[in-house]
């Protein structure tokens, strides 16, 4: 049916599909999966029909089929209500077939792999972003590690050449002057673990550019500080052994503190399983090394497809083989996604959530009586109470981590005991968003939000619309409101109100809706009458007792911009000061509960606003190297609006940049590029 189709490359468009099917065989899927693969294309791209597939090939694949062409047209567009519909249709399909999915995953990486024959420049970037915000992670999510690294490294050299390139020449040098010293501590490692009867396989392995990268955003050092570029997967026989190889490792070679983890006695939510360890190995070099069996491997690089099996006639997770090897369902990532979608609310706010859901590492946590709780690294009490309960979260007033009552924007860390303080009855909560970082939680504080509102949107949308009928020398008494409910599509006045309320509608539409012949002076009296002046503020607020009225600054103290995680402080003359919450003048307000207020950044602020930051780098004293630092923060999308040198010292010198950037992300963005330049040592962003 494709016929003389072509690709932008040229080839026949039928190598598509056989490609897409070719890397799905690999994963030694069924064959219900394997045909849908060759067919992914035939009803979007030609005249086929879902009956068609039917009549042909059974209702299993058509099903499959039609699942994944609706999968094909979700995109990231600039409309993020409609970007955010697209996703929650796309989470609802995956999780009732895992396999269209996977069929979607192997269908994006071969277009990947061939992206550059598209002319295009902005289609092949809004490709890429869309792989790397939402394929790359869903990939990671249920485990298939080895397509998500492809996709992030294909996806990493389009949307970022020039970071991709300056790590790659970085590990050329590290590769010349460590390659030996790898080859020797992998030949060292196998001995010792051989000697002590352990049969093993020793893998070295070098991190992925869009990994470090990713690290270098995260960290506040420079690219020769990372201890983990280069690693070793020690593969042995059993479980057993893989204890009995730890033990022989730290026993040769001193362990680095904090840096073990230990994923098989509790598994990531993906169903990886591994011991992390890194060591001081031979000649001084920290190793970082992962230990695990053959089948623990394979679910590692498979994810999802190592435990889905064609049985009894069905194709599904298979809970025999999982329990051979432990671990638990890794597509309850994306029961996840649907719980928010649950308690859905604002489109728009979903899809940061579930991006942020899928890309973040894990805490465990416990309750009282033992319960292994699994969450989000940097998740916060709130967090905690709404993964037990929805009606936990909801009545939730405080939290006990580890037998102490601490605030709700403690971060919680692996093997705390969390116990979740409750209030009497269900009330009104203020906007704790700010206080959790898990969809679940944040879609649950919206829903209560909602109700608690509804009926104060509904009055001052109300009294506004009176007021304005008032002006024009009309009222509501007696008059029908049908042709406003018609116009903007609210099933009641109530809603129509709400909407009022919420400055979605104008009360002139509403007026100019129900009297459209009132004269054009009568209408623009009455809305000149009528306006209100808006809080232009780029801070979003409600609840915690502030009023539209409140006056708001950014603390000096800390220089908070959009995308920064904020709270307001009420001063003695009544202004709220914006603080980042990892400020340090927040511990002297501590003990002085009242005086806090829950602040969120609106979406408008974080798009629209430019911010001044500084930037203090330690750079090596070379002809150049500053000249080069301001061309790497220019290609970033920063503006340089200052340039401070001082403590120069004969090899390096210390500079402090002050640049506008968008938002915290830009910032983060252009702290890691200057990090990747090799005369760069350090880059910390100024607090203040």
């Amino acid at each position: 049916m494709h016929g003389s189709q072509t690709r932008a490359s040229g080839d026949p468009y039928f190598a598509h599909p056989i490609e897409v099917a070719g890397i799905l065989t690999d994963y030694r899927l069924d064959t219900a999966t394997i045909v849908t693969a060759l067919l992914h294309d035939v009803i979007e791209d030609t005249e086929v029909t879902r009956a068609d597939i039917d009549r042909l090939f059974g209702a299993e694949v058509g099903e499959l089929v039609e699942g994944v062409t609706k999968l094909s047209k979700f995109e990231i567009t600039a409309d993020y209500k409609r970007q955010a519909e697209n996703l929650q249709k796309f989470i609802l399909a995956v999780s009732k077939d895992v396999r269209v999915l996977l069929v979607k995953l192997a269908d994006r990486l071969h277009n990947m792999r061939t992206l550059q024959f598209l002319k295009n420049p902005a289609k092949r970037e809004r490709i890429a972003r869309e792989t790397l915000e939402i394929y790359a992670p869903l990939a990671r999510s249920i485990g298939c590690h080895r397509i998500c690294t492809e996709l992030e490294d294909l996806a990493f050299a389009h949307l970022n050449p020039v970071a991709r390139n300056a790590i790659f020449r970085r590990l050329e040098v590290l590769r010349a002057g460590q390659g030996k010293a790898v080859a020797q501590a992998s030949a060292e490692i196998t001995d010792r673990l051989s000697a002590a009867g352990i049969d093993c396989r020793v893998v070295g392995r070098e991190k992925t550019a869009f990994s470090i990268w990713r690290k270098l955003q995260r960290k506040s050092v420079g690219f020769d500080r990372l201890s983990d570029i280069y690693g070793f997967r020690v593969i042995v026989g059993s479980e057993e052994d893989c204890y009995r190889a730890l033990g022989i490792v730290h026993r040769a070679w001193p362990c680095v503190p904090d840096r073990f983890k230990d994923f098989i006695s509790h598994p990531k939510m993906n169903n990886y399983r591994s011991l992390h360890t890194t060591v001081v190995g031979p000649r001084g070099m920290r190793i970082e090394m992962q230990i695990r069996t053959e089948d623990m491997d394979r679910v590692a690089e498979e994810g999802v497809a190592a435990h889905w099996r064609y049985k009894n006639q069905t194709y599904a997770f298979d809970p025999e083989a999982q329990a051979a090897s432990g671990g638990a369902d890794p597509t309850n990532n994306l029961r996840e996604l649907v719980q928010v979608l649950e308690h859905g609310g604002d489109a728009a706010d979903l899809l940061e959530h579930a991006k942020l859901e899928v890309f973040l590492d894990q805490v465990f946590v416990f309750t009282p009586k033992g319960k292994l709780i699994s969450l989000p690294s940097g998740a916060m009490p709130l967090d905690f109470a709404y993964a037990l309960h929805t009606d936990i979260g909801d009545t939730c007033i405080g939290a006990k981590v580890n037998g102490e009552l601490r605030p709700l924007r403690t971060v919680l860390t692996n093997g705390d005991v969390v116990e979740v303080v409750r209030g009497a009855a269900a009330g009104p909560l203020p906007d704790w968003q700010s206080l959790t970082v898990t969809g679940r939680a944040r879609s649950g504080i919206r829903r209560r939000i909602r109700l608690s509102e509804r009926g104060e949107y509904q009055r001052l949308g109300r009294e506004a619309v009176e007021h304005t009928f008032a002006k024009a020398g009309k009222t509501l008494a007696g008059v029908s409101l049908r042709p406003g409910l018609d116009r903007f599509a609210a099933p009641t006045e109530a809603d129509l109100f709400q909407e009022v309320g919420r400055g979605r509608i104008a009360p002139n539409q509403v007026l100019e809706a129900v009297f459209p012949g009132l004269a054009e002076q009568d209408k623009a009296a009455a809305t000149a009458r009528t306006r209100i002046d808006v809080n232009v503020a780029p801070v979003h607020f409600r609840g915690s007792g502030l009023t539209p009225e409140a006056r708001l600054r950014l603390s000096p103290c800390c220089g908070p911009v959009p995308g920064d995680r904020i709270v307001g402080i009420v001063e003695p003359d009544g202004v709220v000061a914006i603080h980042t919450v990892d400020c340090v003048r927040l511990a002297a307000y501590e003990d002085q509960q009242d005086l806090w207020r829950d602040l969120q950044w609106t979406a408008e602020a974080e798009r629209n606003t430019l911010s001044e930051t500084r930037l203090h780098a330690t750079i090596r004293d070379a002809p150049g190297v500053l000249g080069q630092a301001c061309t790497i923060i220019g290609e970033a999308g920063g503006n340089i609006i200052g340039v401070n040198m001082r403590h120069r010292h004969t090899d390096f010198f210390d500079v402090d940049f002050d640049v506008e950037v968008k938002d915290a992300r830009h910032l983060t963005h252009t702290a890691a590029a200057l990090r990747a330049c090799p005369s760069v040592l350090t880059v910390e962003r100024v607090q203040g």
